[in-house]
């Protein structure tokens, strides 16, 4: 997550709407043990780092920008397991749209949870989406994310828990 709550307040109707996004990740992420990162913005969701029940979360100053010269960030996803990075946060056309980029060049396969992403200039979501997709980069959203990794694992009591989660 980049930048998640970047100008916004607790009440904001965007954020609001998030939200509810952002506690169904939450709730996955420590459900398949699924490790993330928060960079910049995201307190007034009241989302710290932790570790627990094999699910970590980093906290990382900066911004999306230059997210990739961080050895810290670059660090995180060292592990030959990790393949496919999920960005969220603010701006699609600016921070989310350089990072996505440069991870694709990386040669990671680089998806963007929409539910979890605000814009600066909402006529541009559109345009910005096409753009990525160009390279790869897709949109999806958290509930898509979720039933998929429940169901590629091909574990029918985790696919359980994710659809009571989703439902």
């Amino acid at each position: 997550m980049i930048n998640l709550t970047r100008g916004e307040t607790p009440a904001s109707a965007g954020l609001a709407a998030r939200q509810v996004s952002l506690s169904l990740l939450q709730a996955g992420l420590e459900i398949f043990g699924v490790a993330s990162t928060l960079i910049g913005e995201c307190h007034p969701f009241g989302i710290e780092a932790t570790e627990r029940d094999g699910h970590s979360m980093t906290q990382l100053d900066g911004d999306g920008i230059s997210i990739w010269h961080d050895r810290r960030f670059t660090d995180t996803l060292a592990s030959p397991e990790t393949g496919i990075i999920f960005f969220g946060g603010s701006w699609l056309e600016e921070e989310i749209f350089i990072a996505a980029l440069q991870g694709a060049q990386r040669g990671y396969d680089v998806r963007l949870l929409s539910d979890l992403i605000a814009v600066r200039v909402e006529t541009d979501r559109s345009l910005v989406f096409d753009r990525l997709a160009l390279h790869g980069i897709l949109p999806t959203t958290v509930r898509q994310t979720l039933l998929e990794w429940a169901v590629c694992l091909d574990d029918p009591l985790l696919r359980q828990k994710v659809q009571l989660l989703l439902s």
